[in-house]
């Protein structure tokens, strides 16, 4: 065929088609009026309004947004995020939050790191193998910061928080005792732990794992763990004692040297060989930069592990802990679980399995950044603003100071003198000071001392010297309001829900 007679052909089958498909087209239009309306064709006019609405001014935050079901259909992400966005503004202001443990200041490389790291599981260690090394860095750093004797081969692993990390450690006793009982031919059922008035997480422990908790009670004059009071409670079937290196209640150290020595007197004299799990869920990232005098960890041989919570005062944002043992052989083998998990052998320790590895990251990345130097600095000015608050309260003349900021944790605690004749109660101050957006914990010590009220304030990262005295004026501006309008009947502990421990 000539090349006008091709051209010609596909002139004339390009037109059959068109006119083709425009008699289709005429048929479904008039086949009913409704076609347009269902046929799945689109302009930029249908969408351009939903473009460019403002967010406030969308049909779907016009209505209420479904509180308890999941929605039929999909939502504008901006839409979506505006929704939870606004909703978390009603949760009180983190940094103004005097009665949380948990670290509410992160550095802007932090929050880079969580987003880079969102997608890692830190249990699959074949597949993130370098995650799984930080995490190895971050127990052998851990283990020299705590003095272990071999801290490069030592046993640890991180964990969701310090509670976790503080069960491991309790299971690690319970099983040591367990193996030397059935060695000896004698029964393991009905094992016991001591401890100091502790956290929840301990009460958690012994009901889980089927140990009788010993709780040495608070008393009017004493409210810590005494040597004299953990011996009263020892016999051969205690698995350890616990003393906790920043008592949630008071912010004190308890005496871990005092009890380690009496307790190896107690060996001498009986036999009995009890070994100390340190609870430092808080404590352990303060003692060894701000105290490193004080003996409480691996330096004392009794020692045998100990906990800590990387995002308490080791900086790290929520959702780390730490836990690790003086010595490989202080970790019964039994415990450690060696799992087969996509495509590799991983040997495991752990009450949890898939977990973000954001937060190990994160406490790598503090260690490095800050060194021993940055962490000492940190909690030293911490410590300062607490000892600053506690002399400023003091001045009122209407406190007694339970504890003044030195020698623990970075903060204070008191209670309204004996015999003062106020209107209000420290329930009523607390709840006035939420007013302004400050947080702060006022709560009935456990037994035998239910009877005293405390207000604890608590100083972490990020809480300066300038705040402090932004929340002295609302304090005293508190106090006058009371004195102009008497309280007529004051709040109890459920009425002000203020603080609590579990």
């Amino acid at each position: 065929m000539k090349t006008g007679c091709r051209d010609a052909a596909c002139f004339c089958l390009w037109r059959n088609s068109l006119v083709k498909n425009n008699l289709i087209f005429n048929r479904l239009i008039f086949k009913g009026k409704n076609f347009k309306k269902n046929m799945a064709l689109y302009q930029k006019d249908d969408h351009r309004s939903s473009l460019l609405d403002d967010i406030y001014a969308s049909p779907d935050l016009g209505v209420s947004m479904p509180k308890y079901r999941i929605p039929e259909e999909e939502h504008d992400p901006r839409v979506a995020y505006a929704a939870v966005h606004d909703e978390l503004m009603l949760d009180g202001n983190s940094r103004q939050n005097l009665a949380t443990f948990c670290q509410t200041y992160l550095d802007p490389e932090i929050h880079k790191l969580m987003d880079e790291a969102a997608d890692k599981n830190m249990i699959d260690k074949d597949e993130y193998p370098q995650t799984a090394e930080i995490e190895s860095r971050c127990v052998a750093m851990i283990a020299d910061l705590w003095n272990s004797p071999d801290a490069a081969n030592t046993i640890g692993c991180s964990t969701t928080g310090s509670s976790e990390a503080a069960m491991l450690g309790g299971l690690a006793m319970k099983w040591k005792w367990k193996a030397k009982r059935q060695a000896q031919g004698k029964p393991t059922d009905k094992p016991n732990l001591i401890c100091g008035p502790v956290q929840i997480c301990w009460h958690k422990f012994a009901r889980y794992f089927e140990v009788e908790l010993r709780e040495i009670p608070m008393e009017h004059g004493r409210l810590l763990m005494t040597p004299e009071e953990v011996l009263k409670r020892c016999d051969e079937n205690t698995i350890g004692v616990v003393p906790t290196l920043g008592v949630t209640f008071t912010l004190q150290f308890e005496d871990v040297k005092a009890v380690c020595e009496a307790l190896d007197k107690l060996q001498k004299d009986t036999g009995l060989d009890i070994p100390i799990h340190v609870d430092a869920a808080s404590g352990g990232f303060v003692a060894p930069f701000l105290y490193k005098e004080l003996l409480w960890d691996f330096r004392l041989p009794r020692v045998k592990s100990i906990n800590a919570s990387g995002h308490k005062h080791g900086l790290s944002p929520l959702g780390v802990g730490w836990v690790v043992w003086r010595e490989k052989q202080d970790l019964p083998e039994e415990l450690i679980f060696n799992v087969n998990y996509l495509g590799g052998n991983m040997p495991t320790f752990a009450l949890n399995f898939s977990r973000p590895g954001g937060q190990v990251i994160a406490q790598y990345y503090n260690f490095l950044r800050l060194g021993r130097e940055g962490y000492r600095r940190i909690h030293q000015s911490c410590l300062d603003t607490g000892i600053y608050l506690a002399e400023e309260i003091a001045k009122s003349n209407l406190v007694e100071m339970i504890y003044d900021g030195r020698g623990g944790l970075p903060g204070c605690c008191y209670k309204l003198k004996d015999g003062l004749n106020t209107s209000y109660n420290l329930y009523d101050l607390s709840e006035k000071l939420r007013a302004r957006g400050w947080q702060i914990a006022s709560y009935s010590l456990p037994a035998n001392a239910q009877d005293i009220v405390i207000q604890r304030i608590l100083v972490r990262h990020g809480f300066t010297h300038d705040l402090a005295n932004l929340l002295l004026d609302d304090m005293y501006r508190s106090v006058d309001f009371f004195k102009a309008h008497p309280v007529l009947k004051q709040m109890t502990r459920e009425e002000a829900g203020g603080f609590n421990h579990s």
